[in-house]
């Protein structure tokens, strides 16, 4: 009682082409193509939206992606470093 063999599967595949009709197969073959496409479609959408979102704009004007994840934020503690050296050279 393992698995199926040929025999079983060519059996089964006659009852369900019986059952429901070649057109019906044709047609949900199609429904399942269009939705599997949708899907990757979607995908790919999503993802040049997230890279044009992380773009960054160099100087000279030509759009680059940036190193840092964008959850990555500037603290003050990074933007403030230089001024903290120099109130200790008073």
């Amino acid at each position: 009682m393992g698995s199926f063999s040929i025999t079983h599967w060519l059996i089964l595949l006659v009852v369900v082409v019986v059952v429901f009709g070649t057109s019906k197969l044709r047609n949900a073959g199609k429904d399942l193509g269009g939705a599997v496409k949708g899907f990757k479609d979607a995908v790919k959408d999503e993802n040049a939206e997230h890279a044009k979102k992380n773009a960054v704009i160099d100087h000279d004007g030509k759009a680059g992606t940036t190193d840092r994840p964008a959850t990555d934020k500037v603290t003050d503690h990074d933007t403030n470093a230089s001024h903290a050296d120099d109130k200790h050279n008073v």
